[in-house]
């Protein structure tokens, strides 16, 4: 029997004039994947759910343990902007995966690994609140339509238009956000020529990491209807700023107020949020692996370029790891993680940020002091005087970072860490066997 909630969307469909609804759902690297079936088809979507092949998506099954089921998610109904015209319009439902043999929640299914998590925080009496500032470029397009690294302005940091020539791309793409129910914050061009960031406001750690995926889908649409590629690869291009997805995290209590603010405490930063804020610590070097899943993106993770590479916590700069960012009220006290990059799977990555920082509050660590000088600026024995380690320098140090990590492989799951370590194993390889453009232009003539 359908619900209230799936009787509203059913509603919604008719007076939209939605004709075709996309079933979305993620595979373990974050790639989303979509279902289309006609709208006349929804209620039974409902009732029954949509059974696919899960052998043909990675890293979830093998070939003889292919049937899976789409269960949609009623409350993330929302018309797709792109898709809507005289001839009707298109909407979207994110789905849970289930798995038909037993009829449970698959537990490959990385919506589902964040649930699990977000449950655990339940049971501790918190919920979590995420906030994502994601970064992208945007390029133009070759005679034959391909993507290329010719940035799409020569604009900087919050450049107005003529220099921000992708304003009006912007405009476009907060306009689909927005009527896809998004409460956009803020929107500015970023440092390096081509790059942009649109922040959307918070939500509980669900909405938030679908929000992150319909974002993404957004703005690579918009992009494409504007002749124009916009890439979610954290460094496209070489010396200059990288794209990062900073995500600020705070836990709120049974009474919905916010656990990480104490006005009598240092930097009005609670002990639970203080404890948090050190299982980030603790844990960064396998939650890197997560949240930083790509060859790509320890291009990024380097010196230089405003990319947290230190395992440590300030509250004046942005040299560190996590941030204390200032607070208008109460409410709004929280850390921001700065190393996680847009093109990791949000559902994997809020999940192991929420399952570190719970690990610091139940085993009551106590965070270092805050470092408050630019870390950039310290020599090697500086860092070892003050205790800093630094974030893994490849994919190939993550994925062995992540391996020992219990509490992480926990969060995950042991068919996911299996899956998503055999992935990135084999990713790490074949990216040290490739010989490269810089090796040839190096070496060739050389020797």
């Amino acid at each position: 029997m359908t619900t209230d909630s799936e009787h509203d969307v059913l509603d919604r469909i008719d007076e939209e004039g939605v004709e075709f609804l996309r079933l979305q759902f993620t595979d373990i690297l974050g790639t989303v994947k979509n279902v289309s079936i006609p709208a006349s088809g929804a209620e039974k979507a409902f009732e029954e759910g949509i059974y696919f092949d899960g052998s043909s998506i990675e890293g979830f099954v093998r070939i003889q343990e292919s049937d899976m089921r789409l269960e949609p998610d009623p409350n993330t109904f929302a018309i797709l902007p792109w898709r809507r015209n005289d001839d009707g319009a298109a909407a979207r439902l994110i789905c849970n995966v289930i798995d038909t043999t037993t009829g449970e929640p698959f537990v490959g299914d990385p919506r589902g690994v964040l649930k699990g998590v977000l449950d655990r925080a339940a049971e501790l009496g918190y919920t979590l609140n995420a906030g994502p500032e994601p970064e992208f470029f945007v390029f133009e397009r070759d005679e034959n339509g391909r993507a290329t690294t010719t940035t799409h302005d020569a604009g900087g940091y919050f450049d107005l238009g003529p220099k921000d020539l992708a304003s009006d791309l912007r405009r476009e793409i907060i306009y689909g956000l927005e009527s896809m129910d998004f409460e956009v914050e803020s929107s500015h061009h970023e440092v390096a020529a081509g790059q942009h960031e649109i922040s959307f406001k918070y939500a509980d750690g669900l909405t938030c990491a679908d929000n992150i995926a319909t974002f993404r889908a957004v703005v690579r649409s918009a992009a494409a209807q504007a002749g124009v590629h916009a890439t979610f690869m954290p460094k496209p291009i070489a010396h200059v700023n990288g794209s990062g997805m900073h995500t600020h995290l705070s836990l709120f209590d049974a009474d919905g107020e916010n656990a990480f603010h104490d006005e009598t405490a240092e930097f009005s930063l609670s002990e639970t949020a203080r404890s948090f804020l050190a299982g980030i610590l603790d844990h960064a070097a396998a939650v890197t692996a997560i949240c930083n899943p790509t060859v790509n993106s320890y291009k990024r993770l380097v010196p230089g370029y405003e990319a947290p590479v230190y395992v440590a916590w300030s509250d004046v700069n942005r040299s560190a790891l996590i941030r204390k960012p200032a607070a208008r009220t109460p409410a709004a006290s929280r850390v921001e993680l700065r190393s996680p990059d847009p093109s990791c799977n949000p559902y994997l990555a809020l999940a192991v940020m929420l399952a570190a920082g719970l690990d610091g509050i139940e085993r009551d660590l106590e965070a270092p002091d805050p470092v408050r000088e630019n870390i950039y600026e310290f020599d090697e024995q500086r860092r070892q005087d003050y205790g800093i380690e630094t974030l893994p320098a490849n994919l190939g140090q993550a994925v062995s970072a992540l391996e020992d990590d219990d509490v992480i492989l926990e969060a995950l799951g042991p068919h996911v860490s299996e899956k998503f370590i055999e992935a990135k194993r084999a990713e790490w390889a074949e990216y040290t066997a490739t010989v490269s453009q810089w090796e040839l232009d190096r070496y060739l003539e050389k020797f």
